[in-house]
């Protein structure tokens, strides 16, 4: 049997996969998507997860489109609606918090992968390149919408239009990435910031990722009026319950809600 091209692995309520292409940069053909595509939806339906770790094997996170895939072919806006369009709305909307741990290079839509998760933890070794445009193509999977958000317009040009390297040291620097660390920290920092968010209210943490994604084509106003009626909706689950009474008995709450 050949090996898994996405390897899952459990760290207590933390659920960890590995993209498992290391000798092609864990760059994406049909088949990994597909294997990627369940385990996302199985981490979703299991209840005990409270956090997403992406990252890769070897020496890359992601080099993105495997240029060789026989499915690529002259069917490329196919493979970005079918793979690639669902992946990334699928990380956006995802029940926990997810985590892209940045091994090595991320490139192309393997970078704008990672930088769709809610937190990006890049070894000072890793680098991003929005590779796109040396092969004549724009950003995919969703980079046209993350940069400018991201890091401004300017910056999001410049990225997109040179295709050039960018080291995690700048991209933290500029508010791209959460945190660059040095690689022999990597896991640690990951494993610590995932256990602290598997200790937080999942729900009221998707809801945040949510309200603040939806806020930004909104007025002021509008903002405050949804922040109103899920803060109306939040207050009457059990969290909310937990929470509070957690803080009047003086302990560590235990939230269930996802």
């Amino acid at each position: 049997m050949s090996e898994a091209l996405i390897l899952v692995g459990n760290e207590g309520p933390v659920r960890t996969l590995t993209l498992n292409r290391p000798a092609a940069l864990n760059s994406f053909n049909g088949a990994m998507h597909g294997e990627l595509r369940t385990a996302l939806a199985d981490a979703a339906a299991d209840e005990t997860v409270r956090c997403l770790v992406i990252t890769g094997a070897g020496r890359g996170f992601c080099a993105g489109q495997d240029l060789n895939d026989a499915e690529l072919g002259a069917d490329v806006e196919g493979v970005v609606e079918r793979h690639y369009k669902p992946l990334a709305l699928t990380i956006r909307s995802f029940p926990v918090p997810v985590i892209a741990m940045v091994n090595g290079v991320a490139a192309g839509a393997g970078a704008n992968l990672a930088l769709g998760c809610d937190f990006v933890i890049a070894a000072r070794s890793a680098s991003f390149i929005q590779a796109f445009a040396k092969i004549a193509l724009v950003p995919d999977c969703g980079g046209t919408w993350l940069l400018p958000r991201l890091v401004g317009r300017a910056r999001a040009i410049g990225l997109a239009m040179t295709g050039d390297k960018l080291p995690a040291e700048d991209a933290e620097r500029i508010g791209m990435i959460w945190r660059c660390v040095d690689d022999a920290a990597l896991a640690d920092s990951t494993r610590s910031l995932a256990e602290k968010l598997a200790a937080l209210p999942s729900k009221a943490l998707a809801e945040t990722r949510r309200l603040i994604d939806a806020a930004a084509p909104m007025d002021y106003a509008a903002a405050l009026s949804q922040e109103a009626t899920v803060q109306g909706a939040m207050s009457r689950g059990a969290d909310f319950a937990e929470g509070v009474g957690a803080f009047l008995q003086k302990r560590a709450p235990v939230f269930k809600d996802r």
